[in-house]
C-alpha cells in the first residue's frame, strides 16, 4: 500500500497547498456528541439524504423548510400516530418532492428510529456508542433495518450527523485502488468493505486523523481536480 503521507502531499499539491487542503477538511467529528441529538433531528437527516439521493441536492436544501412543516418536524412518535390519509395526502403536497416511495420511507424510518431509541435511550445515543472503527458494521445495520439507507445514502446520513464517516465516492474508491487496495471499482461485498475499513483504520492510526479527513484527502488526491471554491459549500458536512 502507498504511504498515506504521499497521498496527502498529492492532494495538497492539487488544491494549492497544505493550508488550503486543511481548510477543505471540515471540523473533526465528535461521535460522543451524537448522544445529545434528538430523534427528530436524526429522522430529519435520514429523510433529507434519502430525498437527495439521485436528485439535485440544492433543490432539496431549498425546499427543506417545507419538508419540515409537511412531516411535522420529523417527530417519530407524532408521525407514527398519523392515519393513512395523512401519508396519502403528502403525495400531492407541493411543499415537498412528491415521490411516493421516498415518502413511505419516512414512515418506515420513523418506526426504525423509534424502535432503536426505545432500546438504547435515544437513537443518537445508539450511534455515539457504536465503535468508531466499525463503520462497515454500522452502515450494514442501517441498510438492513432502515428504509432506503443502503449504499452511499447511509454513509451520507452518518456524515451529515457528524459521525466520523468515510464516504465511498468514486474518487475515494479510485484513490484506494490507486494506492494498492485490491477492491472492486464499485465495492459492495463484505470482503471489500472489510478491506476498506481495515485500511482506513490503519491510516487513521498512523496519521492521527479522523476517518472523515482520511476520506476527504483520498477523494481530493485523484480524479477531476475541482477548485476549492466549489468544495467549500460542503466543508461543514
Amino acid at each position: 500500500m502507498a504511504d498515506f503521507q504521499k497521498i496527502r502531499a498529492r492532494a495538497a499539491a492539487r488544491k494549492g497547498g497544505d493550508e488550503v487542503l486543511a481548510s477543505l477538511l471540515g471540523a473533526v467529528p465528535d461521535n460522543a456528541a451524537l448522544a445529545r441529538v434528538g430523534d427528530d433531528r436524526i429522522l430529519s437527516t435520514m429523510s433529507e439524504r434519502v430525498f437527495s439521493a439521485g436528485f439535485v441536492w440544492s433543490v432539496i436544501e431549498q425546499k427543506w423548510p417545507g419538508f419540515e412543516e409537511a412531516f411535522l418536524r420529523f417527530e417519530p412518535k407524532r408521525l407514527l400516530f398519523q392515519p393513512d390519509d395523512f401519508w396519502h395526502e403528502l403525495a400531492a403536497d407541493k411543499r415537498i418532492v412528491r415521490n411516493p416511495q421516498k415518502i413511505r420511507s419516512v414512515r418506515d424510518n420513523a418506526a426504525f428510529v423509534e424502535r432503536v431509541s426505545q432500546e438504547h435511550g435515544g437513537f443518537g445515543r445508539f450511534l455515539s456508542q457504536w465503535p468508531a472503527d466499525d463503520q462497515a458494521g454500522l452502515t450494514a445495520f442501517l441498510a438492513k433495518h432502515g428504509s432506503r439507507l443502503g449504499g452511499n445514502t447511509g454513509q451520507y446520513v452518518l456524515r451529515w450527523l457528524e459521525w466520523d464517516t468515510y464516504v465511498l465516492s468514486a474518487d475515494m474508491v479510485a484513490a484506494l485502488r490507486d494506492a494498492g487496495l485490491d477492491i472492486a471499482e464499485t465495492p459492495t461485498s463484505k470482503r471489500d468493505m472489510a478491506k476498506i475499513q481495515a485500511q482506513i483504520n490503519q491510516w487513521a492510526g498512523e496519521a492521527g486523523l479522523s476517518r472523515k479527513h482520511i476520506s476527504r484527502i483520498l477523494a481530493m488526491s485523484i480524479g477531476p481536480n475541482n477548485p476549492p471554491e466549489t468544495l467549500r459549500h460542503y466543508t461543514a458536512e
